[in-house]
C-alpha cells in the first residue's frame, strides 16, 4: 500500500521539481477594430531551473478575452544549468477595451532565505483610450535576468530599466499581499528599493548569504490628469497619483561569500567600451539587424559567459574572451515597439561565480527619431517638425526658443510624447 502511494506521488514530485526564478510581463495594444474589439500583444519572461515548464497565465479579473496565439521560446540559459529563461508572446482579442488582470500562480520558488515557496504574479492591462495621447496605454517596458549575484562584502546598485513608450512616470515598489500581487510578499532584508526603480545592496554579514526572492511591481503614472474612455462611453479620471497599469518584475538575488576585492576588473568583471551605458536608447528598423557589442575584463577570475534577457530571437556570438555581440533583427510585427535588453558578464574563480554590474538598453523599432526644428537661428520663431512612429506621421508647429535643441536633434519617443502634448496644435 505504501509503495503504491509513493509511486502515485512520484510524477507529482517530479513535475514540481523545477525551481521558479521569476517572471516579467509587458504589453502593447495592437489593433482597435471598428466593432470596438481590441487586439493586444503580451510578452512575458518565464524562468525556471529547466526549459520544460509550461506554466500559463490565467484570468484574474475582468474580461480577459480570447487567446489568438501563443509561442514560447528560449531566450538564454546559464551554462551550468542553474536557470533557463524563455519568452512567451501571447496575442489576445478582447470584445471591448475594458481593463483586466492576468495572473500567474505556482509553487516552488528557488530555495531562498525568506522561505517563500508559492509564487504569484499579476499584470493589470489598461486598454481604455487616453485623452492625452488619443490611444490605449502601453505598459512600461523592462526585463531582468532570472538570477543576479553579488558578494556579501560589496556594495552595488541595480538600476532597473524603466522605459515607458507613452512618456509616463514609471515607479517601482515591492508587491503587496493585500492586493494579491504575490503569494508571500516578504521583501529581501538585504535590499532597499526606491520608487525610481533602483535596488541598493550594501555589504552584509556572512550569515545573510544565500538566495533572496525579489518581487517588484512596476507602474506607470500620467504626468498630468487624464481621462480614460471605454468603448461604451464611460469615463474615468486618472490623476498623477493613480497608476494606469502595473506589471510584475520578479527574480532571484544571490548573495555569495565575500570576495577578496570588490574592485571591478579583478574578480568582478568590469564592462568596457564599446559596451552601451545603462539606460541607452538604441534604434533600428524592421528587417534591419542591430548589433550590440559588449566588452569586459577580469584579471583574477576567468570570464566564462555573457548572460542576457531580451527578445527570444537574439543571436549571441563571441569573438574572444570577454568580447560578445548580440544581434537582433525585428520583424514587421515589432514595428513601432521598443524592446528591453539586459545583460551581465559572468566570471568564475575556484568554482565561485561573479557578475559584472547589470546593464540594460531599450531598442526602438520602426521610426525615425530625428526631429528637425528651428531652421533659422531667430529666437521665438514658429518651427516645423515631422515625427514618424510606425505608420503614423505627426506634423506639428512649435513656437519656442531655438536654443533648446539643435537642428536634426534626436528625441526619444517618451520625450516626443511630452512635447506633442505640451504643444498640441491642429495639423496643417
Amino acid at each position: 500500500m505504501l509503495l503504491s502511494l509513493l509511486l502515485l506521488l512520484l510524477p507529482i514530485c517530479s513535475a514540481q521539481a523545477s525551481s521558479f526564478y521569476g517572471t516579467v510581463m509587458t504589453y502593447y495594444p495592437n489593433i482597435t477594430n471598428t466593432d470596438g474589439s481590441v487586439m493586444v500583444v503580451l510578452r512575458y519572461k518565464l524562468s525556471f531551473s529547466t526549459c520544460q515548464e509550461n506554466t500559463l497565465w490565467t484570468c484574474g479579473s475582468g474580461n480577459c478575452g480570447n487567446e489568438s496565439s501563443l509561442v514560447l521560446n528560449i531566450v538564454d540559459q546559464e551554462s551550468s544549468g542553474e536557470w533557463c529563461e524563455r519568452e512567451g508572446i501571447m496575442t489576445r482579442r478582447f470584445p471591448s477595451n475594458a481593463p483586466f488582470q492576468l495572473q500567474l500562480d505556482g509553487v516552488n520558488w528557488t530555495n531562498n532565505i525568506q522561505n517563500i515557496l508559492p509564487w504569484r504574479a499579476v499584470t493589470l492591462v489598461e486598454l481604455r483610450n487616453r485623452s492625452d495621447i488619443g490611444r490605449a496605454n502601453t505598459s512600461p517596458q523592462t526585463t531582468i535576468l532570472p538570477d543576479l549575484r553579488i558578494p556579501s562584502n560589496c556594495q552595488r546598485d541595480f538600476n532597473l530599466l524603466a522605459f515607458d513608450p507613452d512618456g509616463d512616470d514609471v515607479r517601482c515598489r515591492y508587491g503587496n499581499s493585500a492586493l494579491f500581487e504575490c503569494d508571500s510578499c516578504t521583501p529581501p532584508s538585504v535590499l532597499s528599493a526606491s520608487s525610481s526603480c533602483t535596488l541598493s545592496f550594501s555589504s552584509t554579514l556572512s550569515s545573510n548569504e544565500g538566495a533572496y526572492v525579489v518581487q517588484l511591481v512596476m507602474e506607470d503614472f500620467p504626468r498630468q490628469t487624464i481621462t480614460l474612455t471605454q468603448t461604451n462611453g464611460s469615463q474615468t479620471i486618472i490623476t498623477t497619483n493613480n497608476a494606469i497599469s502595473k506589471i510584475p518584475v520578479q527574480f532571484a538575488l544571490r548573495v555569495d561569500p565575500a570576495v577578496p576585492s570588490c574592485t571591478a576588473g579583478l574578480y568582478l568583471p568590469k564592462l568596457l567600451p564599446p559596451t552601451p551605458a545603462n539606460g541607452d536608447q538604441l534604434y533600428t528598423s524592421v528587417n534591419q539587424t542591430k548589433e550590440i557589442n559588449i566588452s569586459a575584463e577580469a584579471n583574477v577570475s576567468t570570464i566564462s559567459e555573457l548572460l542576457f534577457s531580451g527578445p527570444n530571437n537574439i543571436v549571441q556570438t563571441t569573438s574572444g574572451t570577454g568580447q560578445y555581440t548580440l544581434r537582433w533583427t525585428p520583424s514587421e510585427q515589432e514595428d513601432g515597439e521598443s524592446h528591453p535588453i539586459c545583460f551581465v558578464v559572468q566570471a568564475v574563480s575556484n568554482s565561485t561565480k561573479y557578475h559584472s554590474e547589470l546593464r540594460c538598453v531599450i531598442l526602438s523599432v520602426g521610426y525615425d527619431p530625428r526631429v528637425t526644428i528651428c531652421p533659422t537661428t531667430t529666437p521665438s520663431t514658429t518651427s516645423y517638425y515631422t515625427y514618424r512612429h510606425s505608420s503614423l506621421t505627426y506634423h506639428q508647429h512649435l513656437k519656442h526658443n531655438c536654443s533648446w535643441f539643435e537642428n536634426e536633434a534626436f528625441l526619444s519617443i517618451s520625450t516626443f510624447s511630452r512635447l506633442h502634448q505640451e504643444y498640441r496644435h491642429p495639423t496643417d
